[in-house]
């Protein structure tokens, strides 16, 4: 027996929706988005996992579950899905209409083969860990299972059947991320790891790539395959690398750019008296932190140093100063507003600056730093003004402790390529939440996560987490992951700055564009008046 979902957002589950439709009388054209990063590969499994990651693939391919304008999710290449009673399974029927834009129908076996290759421990997928609620996925990642084992199979074509490990009532919502949309298995099988070439690829979303030129832009058209293509009023899209801000900001006020998604927040005031309709500033779920490592061999493997670098870094000048009020400092990895969730602070932070300097002084005299052992750290950041002056504020927050920073910037491929490896002390990233929920968040701090740039490992943080992936009871789970962040915080694990807000310019005469607290938004939504 099965029960039928309601499609409430606080569920964060649907069964069946209208599609909302963008108004057919629009002048068709194409949007140019300035993004500031390329994707490493059009293949969801190999991506790096930045919101451009999202920007460009979330326009080519569409999963089970898709995101309406407003971030609220709606059915995709699903047309209707049922729970088990006992919540461990699920079955999604598929629409019939769904094609790749070479006019192959989708099928379930597409998504069997997607989940598949995310979880191959040989592809290393920094996103495997969202397909974990998944019967034997975790096991599959660190190379425990077989492939073959996973808990999804095809019943038929139109029909596909997930088991789970334990309950997940917001497996929807993941299965709307990028991770989870399909492969064209009959290119796979042809091609191999080329299928995403351009002369080979085909994709299931709104638009399809024509054309990329590495390091400048991407180029999509409008996909006539696409089961909504009659809805779609863009001819295409065009993803221009620009990870230049100001660049970005002068691009965009001459007409160059429809978006640019990001803006020097140090500019903030000055845009908001200048280009106020075309500023956006909405609350995200999302963090902006330095890793810290602490692995075997780097001077931030000694919690001292750890707690030494948090309890100076002075998060309101960072925010105020530096950021001129566009964001909100925090000494915490999950941001205020998670839904079932109560904001946790870094132990400490609470004390007066000049008490927090001593007690650091204390502490990296006691790892045995001092002017006979200056204390040396790299720290590392990818190429934008606005990460290079928050670099800048937080080596001269940290110089009074004797503590010489070497900064090192590369562009942002290059950059979370290197913080993967590990070959850091310090170093910039952030977490946009992939789902509302702090397990998004806390997980980046498991151990054997490839988001764990740190290397942090607490078998007791592991254990919470694990006790709160099982718990049915929402407050007890709730409790669960306040503990294991409590945890976290007190190892300082990591080094959180500012609860981060989504920034982006708009042109005012698009439509289809709406402020949403991830951040993501699909083109097939928007339209341009010419």
């Amino acid at each position: 027996m099965t029960r039928c979902l309601s499609k409430s957002l606080g569920a964060a589950l649907l069964l069946a929706c209208p599609l909302l439709a963008t108004p057919l009388s629009a002048q068709a054209a194409t949007l140019d988005i300035g993004i500031y990063g390329e994707p490493a590969s059009l293949d969801a499994a190999r991506v790096t996992g930045a919101v451009y990651d999202n920007d460009v693939l979330g326009d080519l391919f569409e999963g089970l579950v898709t995101l309406a304008p407003d971030g609220d999710y709606q059915p995709g290449v699903a047309k209707s899905w049922s729970v088990s009673d006992d919540g461990l399974t699920w079955t999604f029927t598929l629409r019939d209409d769904a094609r790749w834009s070479d006019g192959e129908s989708v099928t379930a076996e597409d998504f069997v083969l997607a989940f598949q290759r995310a979880l191959d421990p040989a592809i290393a997928s920094v996103y495997a860990n969202l397909l974990y609620p998944i019967k034997n996925a975790s096991a599959i990642n660190r190379g425990d299972a077989e492939v073959a084992s996973l808990g999804a199979r095809a019943v038929n074509d139109h029909q596909l059947e997930v088991s789970l490990d334990q309950p997940t009532a917001y497996l929807p919502t993941l299965m709307a991320h990028i991770i989870a949309a399909p492969v064209p298995a009959h290119l796979v099988r042809q091609y191999g790891n080329d299928w995403t070439q351009l002369s080979h690829i085909a994709t299931n979303g709104a638009f399809m790539p024509s054309r990329w030129v590495s390091h400048d832009h991407i180029e999509a058209v409008k996909n006539p395959q696409f089961h909504d293509a009659a809805s779609v009023t863009l001819d295409g899209v065009n993803y221009y690398l620009v990870e230049d801000l100001n660049t970005g900001l002068s691009r965009f006020r001459s007409g160059d750019l429809d978006v640019m998604r990001d803006f020097d927040a140090s500019r903030y005031q000055w845009l908001k008296e200048n280009l106020s309709s075309s500023v956006h500033l909405h609350n995200q779920l999302s963090t902006y932190y330095y890793a810290l490592n602490n692995r075997d061999g780097h001077p931030t493997s000694d919690v001292r140093v750890r707690e030494a670098l948090n309890l100076a870094l002075r998060r309101d000048i960072i925010t105020q100063k530096v950021l001129q009020g566009a964001a909100n400092p925090t000494s915490s990895l999950v941001p205020a507003g998670t839904a079932h969730y109560d904001v946790q602070t870094m132990p400490g932070m609470e004390a007066p600056i000049d008490a927090r300097l001593k007690k650091a002084k204390t502490l990296l005299k006691d790892a045995g730093y001092g002017p006979d052992h200056p204390l040396h750290l790299r720290l590392r950041f990818n190429s934008r003004d606005d990460h290079r002056r928050i670099a800048v504020a937080a080596a001269a927050m940290w110089k009074p402790l004797g503590i010489d920073i070497e900064m090192v910037n590369a562009e942002a491929n290059v950059h979370y390529a290197e913080i993967a490896r590990g070959d850091f002390d310090i170093a910039r990233a952030s977490w946009v939440a992939d789902f509302d929920d702090a397990s998004n968040f806390l997980g980046i701090l498991a151990s054997g996560n490839v988001k764990n740039y740190g290397g942090y490992h607490s078998t007791e943080f592991d254990h919470l987490l694990t006790q709160a992936s099982a718990q049915p009871d929402q407050n007890k789970r709730q409790q669960l992951l306040e503990q294991a962040e409590h945890h976290a915080l007190g190892d300082y694990a990591m080094a959180p700055i500012y609860a981060d807000a989504a920034r982006n310019l708009v042109n005012p005469d698009m439509t289809g564009w709406e402020d949403n607290a991830i951040n993501r938004h699909l083109s097939r939504w928007i339209s341009l008046d010419q």
